[in-house]
């Protein structure tokens, strides 16, 4: 593995160097979370040929940031590979990021959105149903900024049954980034509860968290995918 790929940014770091790269205005937001979707789906059919055919189910969930976008551009493309995606979000769409609410339209051009609240009052029953599990689940709710432990429904997705029942149907799990309810940095859960994955798929260069026990248990497979950065992080890197 060469030095690039072995070398670990913080999430700090990560978003200075993604800000200088859009700040340059030789890449825009909307192409980096463009080509994270598309990294993260090659990955998905590396790891696993045989999700390379037509007429699979996608669970795709979402969350209110950019991390949630790039689960829209997943979406879309999954669905662009002829396969069945409902998507879910967490939080208000008035409240997502520009580039993240661009994509959110996009994937409204072309199917529904299941909206569920983040953090629902106690009393109020507001939990995913699967009818059908699907073959494929992409956690897209919490990126690598994450500062607080899981609440509401997300916690009921990572209860050891619940993941037990996904395991023994052959569900791949794929998070985008990182698992969600880990800290990126520091390596440790955010609290008792993390969505657990088959695959990882961050982005320029590994986090703390996927290299740091006991967090990388909840990772699986880490694949780095390039989205283009490499010319901003060595300016990044000269200048500090």
């Amino acid at each position: 593995m060469g030095a690039e790929m072995t070398e670990v940014l913080t999430s700090a770091q990560m978003r200075s160097i993604e800000a200088a790269a859009m700040a340059s205005g030789e890449v825009t937001g909307l192409q980096l979370m463009e080509r994270a979707g598309q990294g993260v789906v090659a990955a998905i059919f590396a790891q696993w040929p045989a999700l390379c055919a037509k007429g699979l189910r996608a669970l795709v969930l979402c969350g209110p940031g950019n991390n949630g976008g790039d689960g829209f551009v997943i979406a879309r493309l999954l669905h662009e590979a002829s396969w069945e995606v409902e998507v879910v979000l967490f939080g208000n769409p008035e409240t997502l990021p520009s580039d993240a609410r661009v994509n959110y339209e996009r994937w409204l051009g072309i199917g529904q959105v299941t909206q569920r609240r983040l953090d629902p009052p106690l009393l109020l029953d507001d939990g995913l149903r699967l009818d059908k599990l699907p073959d494929l689940l992409v956690d897209a709710v919490f990126g690598i900024g994450l500062t607080r432990p899981l609440r509401g429904v997300l916690t009921a997705l990572t209860d050891t049954a619940v993941q037990q029942v996904l395991q023994k149907a052959g569900v791949k799990r794929v998070a985008v980034d990182i698992p969600s309810g880990l800290n990126a940095d520091s390596g440790l859960p955010l609290g008792q509860y993390v969505l657990p994955a088959d695959l990882t798929v961050t982005f320029h260069r590994l986090k703390p968290a996927h290299l740091h026990p006991p967090a990388a248990r909840f990772c699986g497979s880490v694949v780095v995918c390039d989205i283009g950065l490499g010319s901003w992080h060595e300016k990044k890197g000269n200048a500090e």
